[in-house]
């Protein structure tokens, strides 16, 4: 359930590559910095302006005056940068993607028609295809005691080896507003957290998350 196969349409993102070759989603947090400095490299002045070193907007991409974009970022065609976003850098943000008031972005791949509208924070994360964040949903990426984020499934604990990891989020995921994720989350494709849910582990496929212990299958 927690394989980048089962999770994410690499179609839909500018990103494709990064993913290749690997099993894990959080594989590619490392490299995320990397490879936005090398793609940029070749994406169409025609299409994408550079208005700073280790930045590309696409040009019907609308960024708002008072948004804050650090370096490295690609943001792709169509998508919004609202008002007081505050992208830190390490970010790819996807066509039709919309980064909202107040959002904070580090060190992340939003794919395509992502929507992380209101003053929500992601960090060291991948949202897959038209996943949304209801307002002031979050994703924690560091454990309080520091130790180093494990995903756990059922019947099985998969050390990631990393301290700082948030979640990741399946294709058409919806996301309950004033919701934490906890460092680790998985969370399947279709499926949706009730608001004001505190998540941790991996959530299954076309489930609806009411707390940790009803989880149920969508009918």
């Amino acid at each position: 359930m927690v394989e980048i196969n089962e999770l994410l349409d690499l179609s839909k993102t500018i990103a494709a590559e990064l993913f290749q070759g690997r099993t894990y989603p959080w594989e590619v947090l490392d490299d995320i910095k990397d490879f936005i400095l090398n793609l940029g490299e070749t994406l169409p002045p025609e299409e994408y302006e550079h208005p700073a070193e280790g930045i590309w907007i696409a040009k019907d991409a609308k960024v708002f005056p008072s948004a804050y974009i650090g370096a490295p970022c690609i943001i792709d065609h169509g998508a919004e940068i609202r008002h007081c976003a505050f992208i830190r850098g390490s970010a790819v943000v996807g066509k039709n993607a919309v980064v909202g008031n107040s959002c904070e972005l580090k060190n992340v791949v939003l794919f395509d028609n992502v929507q992380t509208p209101h003053y929500n924070y992601v960090g060291d994360s991948v949202l897959g295809y038209r996943a949304h964040m209801g307002a002031g949903s979050i994703t924690s990426n560091v454990k309080s005691d520091k130790t180093l984020v494990v995903v756990k499934q059922p019947g099985e604990f998969i050390e990631t080896g990393r301290k700082k990891f948030g979640a990741v989020l399946g294709d058409y995921v919806e996301i309950g507003c004033n919701s934490v994720l906890n460092p680790g989350t998985i969370i399947g494709r279709r499926s949706s957290v009730y608001p004001t849910s505190c998540v941790r582990g991996v959530i299954p496929a076309d489930s609806i998350y009411k707390d940790k212990v009803d989880i149920v299958l969508r009918t």
